[in-house]
């Protein structure tokens, strides 16, 4: 698929993308996702990748910052609210450098970050994305 874009697109265009992606999720999961806000920045701050040990900025596509739903307590109030972070730089760099469409990178990394959302870990989307080992 061809992306349909004649620059780079801008953070506007990349949150219409996730918000396409978002929609594409079947109903039983999305409506647990209304408090989860959306965000597009440039790449992850000076924290975050200290962090999480990243020897470059452009090491993280996408963060999920919040407590997970298998985490939450019902009786607790929230402290604040659900995030997954989109870093505009590290997806236009991925996107330039292969055969991927933007949109299918940004889809991946929001139904990657969803999945953190729902307390999935890393391993565990890895196995449902490819079956066990």
């Amino acid at each position: 698929m061809r992306d349909p874009f004649d620059n780079a697109p801008s953070a506007v265009e990349i949150q219409a993308l996730a918000t396409k992606a978002l929609d594409g999720i079947p109903e039983n999961l999305r409506r647990h996702l209304g408090g989860v806000a959306i965000l597009v920045e440039e790449f992850p701050d000076e924290e975050i990748r200290a962090e999480m040990g990243l020897e470059s900025p452009f090491d993280l596509l996408g963060l999920y910052h919040g407590v997970s739903l298998n985490q939450k307590s019902v009786g607790a109030a929230p402290e604040d609210v659900d995030r997954i972070f989109l870093y505009r730089r590290p997806l236009l760099d991925l996107w330039c450098e292969g055969g991927d469409s933007l949109e299918d990178i940004v889809h991946n990394t929001i139904v990657h970050e969803i999945g953190h959302h729902f307390g999935f870990s890393d391993d565990d989307m890895e196995r449902l994305e490819h079956g066990p080992d």
